[in-house]
């Protein structure tokens, strides 16, 4: 299977999960092996520079562990505030239909890791961005940001391009 039949298999979903949002629905890709690998096979070729990949939960776990692996890196989670048993940093950002926050362990990275940080879809970049900062708390170096899918119109690429202007963005679809 090529790139592009793997990700013809996301489907859009409109008014999920609120009024005015069109999900991008990655459950098809995933139900195929074949697309599934495609996807991971088209990620392997970027972040090359990076020693550890960390995915942002909960769809970042999905793409970021299977990359790790398929890899040789090892992965450290982003989570959601709350779920991680030890000491954590924590960050609070804006989503574009309302907010959250995430936390990473203190200790996830060794001084100056270089990191790929992974996650489904980059839309306002406030999640994305919130990675970035828990990982540089940690003493890490994000040296890239890699999504399956970029939502252009709500311009996250350019708030974080705009805070972080050292650090590739890699997007494999943008809608």
């Amino acid at each position: 299977m090529n790139l592009q039949g793997a990700l013809s298999l996301i489907r859009q979903i409109p008014d999920y999960p609120k009024p005015g949002i069109l999900f991008q629905d990655i459950t098809p890709m995933l139900a195929n092996a074949a697309a599934f690998k495609t996807v991971l096979n088209e990620m392997a070729k970027h972040g090359s520079g990076a020693e550890v990949i960390a995915g942002i939960e909960a769809r970042g776990f999905i793409f970021g562990s299977a990359l790790a692996t398929h890899t040789d890196r090892s992965f450290v989670p982003i989570r959601k505030s709350g779920k991680l048993p030890f000491e954590t940093f924590s960050a609070k950002y804006g989503l574009e239909y309302g907010d959250d926050e995430i936390e990473v362990h203190i200790d996830a990275f060794l001084p100056d890791q270089k990191v790929l940080i992974v996650d489904d879809v980059l839309a306002t970049g406030g999640t994305l961005s919130a990675a970035i900062e828990l990982s540089r708390k940690c003493g890490a170096e994000v040296t890239a940001v890699l999504v399956l899918i970029e939502l252009s119109f709500l311009e996250g690429r350019n708030l974080i391009s705009d805070k972080y202007p050292d650090i590739e963005i890699i997007s494999l679809v943008k809608v």
